[in-house]
């Protein structure tokens, strides 16, 4: 009788802990002094400083990057959507006030492709120093038979922490409340499935900008909004993720108030304009898939917008008053 082992059977430890090997210096980069140990233990060990943060709550997210990855593997290019999978986590973080601490991957794959993880992680590092939180650890998962051989999925999880008398979640909004708009970097991580529709696999391999345009890493506003709460009381945030704007920001205003958008109040990127008239999408449609040049509503007070507007300026975001909380059934009405 033939005799087997793991690497016969399509898992291959030895390449997968090379892989760790190689990305532990990367990971180091995203210290903080909260951070014990190093890469590579059972779990990570995270000691929090709670000086100056009465009552703390910690705040978690977990996300993953969808079918944005088959566009990634189409044009061969795998370092961006690492900065996505971040940015999914850690900005659902921020919009309830929390600072993010920490953050940890799961990669699945068919077979361990050592330059394909390590762009992989390359990007979470990237993302994880944007956002200004520690790559705390991770799992990679050699799954012969689940995946093809070139095949991978990943999911992220991060942790935050927050002071229970700052979290920000809506119920301190009022009728006549202004809602900022912070521009997106374009499609960020949500409606690829719409996107690949109207794309073809051919046409998205063979247009280097369109590649570029839509393989965007989706921006980390953490620590752009941790600062701007610094400044002015904020009142309310949604992140612009999967459901556009009419699903998320309903989610951050309470019962008998909703929200009224003022179309043409900040300019639509080009890439959303080609994707609604080459597809035949209703603009009802587009307004629930895709953030439309929004990645991130803010809701002040209305004589607090114009310095929330100057603070963002200055720190390097474009910004824009697009609309105004309303009485309501916590619905978002574009006008």
């Amino acid at each position: 009788m033939p005799k087997l082992d793991y690497r016969e059977a399509g898992v291959n430890i030895d390449r997968a802990d090379e892989f760790i090997r190689r990305i532990k210096p990367l990971v180091k980069t995203t210290g903080r002094p909260e951070v014990l140990g190093g890469l590579g233990g059972f779990s990570g060990l995270f000691a929090p400083r709670l000086s100056g943060i009465p009552d703390p709550v910690l705040v978690a997210s977990t996300d993953g990057v969808g079918t944005k990855l088959l566009v990634a593997d189409m044009l061969g290019r795998h370092d961006t959507v690492g900065v996505d999978l971040v940015a999914m986590c850690v900005d659902d973080i921020v919009v309830l006030g929390a600072e993010p601490l920490f953050f940890l991957d799961y990669i699945a794959c068919g077979k361990v492709d050592p330059p394909k993880l390590h762009a992989l992680v390359k990007g979470m590092v990237r993302g994880c120093r944007q956002a200004g939180c520690a790559l705390l650890g991770g799992e990679t998962a050699e799954l012969p038979g689940m995946y093809a051989p070139e095949a991978y999925d990943l999911a992220g999880f991060a942790v935050g922490i927050v002071s229970r008398k700052k979290i920000i979640d809506g119920r301190r909004c009022r009728p006549g409340d202004a809602v900022l708009g912070i521009a997106s970097s374009g499609l960020h991580s949500n409606g690829y499935s719409l996107v690949r529709k109207v794309f073809s696999a051919r046409e998205i391999t063979a247009d280097p900008a369109l590649g570029r345009e839509i393989l965007k890493p989706t921006r980390i506003y953490a620590r752009t909004l941790l600062s701007l709460m610094r400044t002015v009381p904020v009142k309310a945030m949604a992140h612009i993720t999967g459901g556009g704007f009419l699903d998320n920001i309903p989610r951050v205003v309470p019962d008998g108030l909703g929200v009224r958008i003022r179309r043409g109040s900040w300019p639509v990127p080009r890439i959303f304009r080609v994707l609604q008239e080459r597809g035949g999408v209703a603009e009802g449609e587009m307004f629930r898939t895709f953030n439309m040049g929004v990645g991130m509503a803010v809701v002040v007070a209305r004589g607090d917008a114009p310095r929330a507007l100057r603070r963002l300026a200055s720190l390097g975001q474009r910004a824009w008053p697009i609309g105004e909380v309303v009485t309501g059934r916590r619905e978002v009405v574009i006008a």
